[in-house]
């Protein structure tokens, strides 16, 4: 007698063959980008570990003369500490954001499933040899300096591939919330790492890095057996890109566009998202495959350039909390290296919330630089209170800093995510999604200047002071927004004007 199916498999049979794939592509990519993000935390943890206050250690236990500097690890132990941990900040993110101009053009010209499955796994041999050097009692500088410089060059093939993979998959109706809960990788990343690194932070802080080194190897070897590029390589259905009336970021309707730059009923899509070509009769596969674009075309597309240098500042002010968070809450609450490390993930828990609260909104009101802007506005004034009242106790703490990491990821996420898909799949391009991938590159990268510059501005300023570092990043805060101007000023246009936009949810 022969059993009945099983109850997982009877489930699996009733979910459309293309919403299995696409979920596995969610998870896939989701889990890929949140290991790159888990194996850039721990520098963050260890600072703290790396130059600690010796004499509230008691008496040195090796005899050694000088009993200041004991328990520190060279050559971080001198008075300019700060100074060095912003160069093995910059290292990595000043290699970042180079690379990342470079990455989205390889990515465009490369199977993405070879791109990000070799990055990730040589990623995570650079992560694990800045924590060898914890085993091997390297006390040089330059090599963890050249070990993050290759790190930061291999990490910039995480971004665009899975933008790009979840671009290929999902068309732009629900795409600001879709993509708002899936790029909670990047804080889910932030706190899986911390609470690794935590770990082991003061017993052996080698162990902080040698296993989220591992962690995204695994991931990448993962990614090579699983992971499906595009639709039509397993015949499933591809996502329509634009609808009759839909609106690109620039707050532009269809209708307003230059004709040319409206896809026509012979391109791979009809305005009515229709397919020109019958898919039951045909095979999925295009009779040609369109070029790649130039580095200077994807600057041409509406919208592009705004966005890019608004999340310059943006992802300024994100990346100066994820790297000196925790050192900020040592230094000001006086808490250890791992309660500092636990509390700081609270920050990234905000920042889920905000990236999916962004992608909510602009989805059903169609603004998508206006969510940004209002949420940009909201930050500053929110940052300033962080740091006079957020160290009033656990529960003021805990409060402001999940606020906080909401209002600054928030918009860091929706431009990331949903609006670098939503302009690399510009109706300009008349079809052509070639392009999502150089400007997704193009967007993180100009924005990886500002991660870059942030952590080194906070080395040098903080000895100042931390409330200048608050001025600095509520500066940063306020010129984002600003370069959002031009956009919004479009999108109230398309809200007011005689044409005004449809608001609501619409389909996939």
């Amino acid at each position: 007698m022969r059993a009945a199916l099983a109850p997982g498999i009877r489930l699996l049979r009733a979910v459309p063959r293309d919403s299995r794939y696409r979920g596995l592509t969610l998870v896939l990519t989701f889990l890929s980008y949140a290991s790159y993000h888990l194996s850039r935390k721990p520098i963050s943890i260890v600072k703290s570990q790396l130059h600690l206050n010796c004499s509230a250690l008691g008496p040195n236990p090796h005899n050694v003369s000088n009993s200041t500097t004991w328990c520190n690890w060279a050559p971080f132990d001198g008075d300019n500490y700060n100074e060095l941990f912003g160069a093995l900040d910059n290292a990595f993110l000043v290699a970042y954001a180079i690379g990342m101009f470079i990455s989205g053009i390889f990515g465009e010209r490369l199977p993405l499933r070879y791109y990000l499955s070799g990055g990730m796994v040589v990623s995570g041999l650079f992560t694990a040899l800045f924590g060898l050097g914890y085993f091997w009692d390297i006390h040089v500088l330059w090599y963890f300096i050249i070990v993050q410089v290759c790190n930061g060059l291999v990490q910039t093939t995480g971004w665009p591939a899975v933008v790009a993979c979840v671009g290929n998959w999902f068309g732009k109706g629900k795409r600001g919330l879709i993509m708002g809960i899936w790029n909670s990788h990047t804080s889910v990343g932030n706190i899986l790492g911390s609470l690794i690194a935590g770990a082991w932070v003061s017993s052996a802080w080698g162990l902080s890095f040698v296993v989220p080194g591992i962690i995204i190897a695994v991931m990448g070897v993962i990614c090579f057996f699983f992971l499906v590029e595009y639709p039509e390589d397993v015949d499933c259905n591809p996502p329509q890109h634009h609808m009759a009336a839909d609106e690109d970021p620039g707050g532009v309707t269809t209708s307003e566009k230059d004709p040319e730059a409206v896809i026509s009923n012979e391109g791979p899509l009809s305005l009515s998202g229709q397919s020109s070509v019958d898919h039951s009769k045909s095979p999925k596969e295009p009779a040609e495959k369109p070029e790649a674009i130039s580095f200077l075309g994807a600057l041409r597309i509406p919208g592009v350039v705004e966005f890019s240098l608004c999340l310059l500042f943006a992802k300024l002010v994100s990346y100066t909390f994820l790297y000196w968070l925790p050192l900020y809450i040592v230094n000001v609450a006086h808490f250890g290296a791992r309660e500092a490390g636990d509390l700081s993930t609270l920050f990234d828990v905000g920042g889920i919330l905000g990236g999916i609260f962004a992608g909510l909104i602009s989805d059903y009101t169609g603004g998508r630089a206006t969510t940004c802007c209002v949420m940009l506005v909201v930050a500053a004034p929110m940052l300033f209170l962080y740091n006079h009242v957020g160290q009033n106790g656990i529960g003021v703490s805990v409060a402001m800093l999940i606020i906080c990491g909401a209002l600054v990821n928030g918009p860091y996420a929706l431009i990331t995510t949903a609006v670098s898909a939503d302009l690399g799949t510009h109706e300009s391009l008349k079809g052509n999604a070639k392009a999502l991938s150089t400007v997704t590159a193009i967007i993180d990268g100009t924005g990886s200047v500002g991660a870059a510059l942030g952590p080194l501005l906070a080395g040098l300023i903080s000895p100042t002071g931390w409330n200048n570092v608050f001025y600095m990043l509520i500066a940063a805060d306020v010129l984002a927004c600003l370069l959002l101007a031009r956009v919004v000023v479009k999108e109230a246009r398309g809200w007011c004007g005689p044409m005004a936009r449809q608001r609501g949810f619409k389909e996939f």
